[in-house]
């Protein structure tokens, strides 16, 4: 039950808060979920973490919906059968579970617009929730741009891992990002000069050391930072 002395190597990429809901089941805002079957995500998951504030934040609990908790392709297939009316995923652009939904004939759907309850979230849960925006044509039928709420993606380890393997994971990202976008696009948002925009852990000696020969910085980005989120 101690915490775990962890350290960020790099800021990945903003996970998108995509709340997917049933046009046809009257839904067009978080509170319209009332009454309806959500899922959640899985349980534990970052997903369901960011769901439930996100609901609470709105004034509904668990006990104001029918709730199931399934992972993104899971709950794509379950909202394809018409089990459930709506559901929550939060990841990188695109993901797959709701590019295939979107391209199932006679399916329609529609992703919400989260950015209104951003105050709300941040005065509860923290400064490290913000918005950020789903591009027009990311997933079929999307022909406009989302604003949804948004947490960064840290890849973290343990305060003890090597220094030299701490610098050489973080220095062969970098490198090798094209084979990295080959995998997943969403690669394509590492950046040196958003690797250190997460102060919610400290970051490791060696990830510093590479920035540093990189000439990146940011403000409070040390070793020895305290812990802020």
């Amino acid at each position: 039950e101690e915490p775990v002395d962890a350290r960020s190597l790099v800021t990945l990429y903003n996970n998108f808060t995509q709340v997917v809901a049933n046009p046809d089941s009257g839904i067009s805002s978080i509170e319209d979920l009332a009454g309806k079957t959500v899922s959640t995500g899985s349980p534990g998951s970052g997903t369901e973490v960011i769901a439930l504030r996100l609901l609470e934040v709105a004034g509904i609990t668990t006990d104001d919906f029918q709730q199931e908790q399934l992972g993104a392709s899971e709950s794509a297939g379950a909202f394809k059968d018409g089990k459930i009316d709506a559901f929550f995923w939060s990841g990188g652009l695109p993901t797959s579970a709701i590019t295939d939904l979107g391209a199932t004939p006679n399916v329609s759907y529609q992703i919400l617009d989260t950015a209104d309850y951003i105050s709300g979230m941040q005065e509860q849960f923290g400064e490290f929730y913000s918005v950020d925006t789903i591009p027009a044509d990311t997933y079929p039928g999307q022909s406009e741009a989302i604003d949804t709420i948004v947490v960064p993606n840290v890849l973290v380890v343990h305060a003890d891992m090597d220094e030299q393997l701490a610098y050489d994971i973080v220095r062969i990202m970098f490198e090798h990002q094209d084979q990295l976008i080959q995998v997943h696009s969403v690669a394509g948002f590492l950046s040196l000069d958003t690797a250190m925009s997460s102060q919610a852990l400290p970051y490791h000696p060696g990830a510093m050391r590479y920035y540093e020969e990189q000439g990146a910085g940011a403000a409070g980005a040390t070793p020895e930072a305290s812990p802020t989120g």
